[in-house]
């Protein structure tokens, strides 16, 4: 049986992973794991899928109402039961481990990151407008100020509409490529596209953060994964998901089982 969750390795007593679209109760077309309750699935659905990766997890999970924004929202414990969001902001980060924390993606990228050793852990929903409004270094300012240190930080981005299938108009590529260097790109047919996963992974190592993960699979060409830009707008959407163990757990994640993972230590 297929895993519910992808898990993927953020050290020491964290657990972490990414949820494709498989494994849930909801129906065409946001079959079969969609965990947003803002696309149309019948709210019992997202509430029973939302249970399932609650319970992967091991503690109640916290999602955000996300606006391409570069707002960071910190979570202090638990939300209460039923609650489909925290409130708006793009990222969360928390020191609890009574929580997890949840960002909801059919294209954008899902950026899980922590500090192990201070007992910090967030997630950030990085798509192409929160990565030049600056979604990611806020993160990680808003992990520094919760005791992180940017050297011990371990990121992983997740699944992603890749480069060469994200076109774009010229002027946009452009744009893009002024305010986030290394997102330019073109396309499998020969056209202006965006990196988004690239764009993340530069402006981490320009944070300092040294060990960053980028998983490679193409949210548009892979079918076990939501898609907005291929299925259009009535789709699910999938999450990347954190949480920090308790006391005494023994380890964390075990190492990523995501198809076309490329781990990379920053120089």
């Amino acid at each position: 049986m297929k895993e519910l969750v992808a898990a993927v390795d953020l050290g020491p007593g964290v657990r972490a992973g990414f949820t494709t679209r498989s494994g849930g109760v909801s129906a065409p077309p946001w079959d079969s794991l969609n965990l947003a309750g803002h696309v149309g699935d019948d709210p019992a659905a997202v509430a029973a899928n939302r249970d399932a990766v609650a319970a992967w997890l091991g503690v109640p999970v916290a999602y955000a109402t996300q606006v391409h924004g570069a707002h960071v929202r910190c979570v202090a414990g638990p939300p209460p039961p039923g609650t489909l969001s925290v409130g708006e902001a793009d990222a969360l980060v928390t020191t609890s481990t009574q929580v997890g924390l949840g960002v909801l993606v059919a294209d954008c990228a899902p950026v899980l990151l922590a500090d192990p050793q201070a007992g910090v852990v967030a997630a950030a929903h990085a798509g192409r407008p929160g990565l030049v409004a600056g979604v990611v270094q806020a993160t990680v300012a808003a992990m520094r100020d919760l005791g992180a240190q940017v050297d011990r930080v371990v990121a992983v981005v997740g699944p992603c509409v890749a480069g060469r299938s994200y076109e774009v108009p010229a002027s946009l590529r452009d744009d893009v490529a002024a305010a986030v260097p290394g997102t330019g790109c073109v396309t499998d047919w020969g056209t202006p596209g965006v990196d988004v996963a690239a764009g993340v992974r530069g402006v981490l190592a320009g944070l300092g953060v040294r060990r960053v993960e980028v998983v490679g699979t193409d949210t548009y060409h892979e079918g076990s994964l939501f898609s907005y830009r291929r299925d259009g707008p009535v789709t699910g959407r999938f999450a990347g998901l954190v949480r920090l163990l308790g006391p005494g757990a023994l380890g964390g994640s075990p190492p990523s089982r995501l198809r076309g993972t490329i781990a990379a230590t920053m120089p």
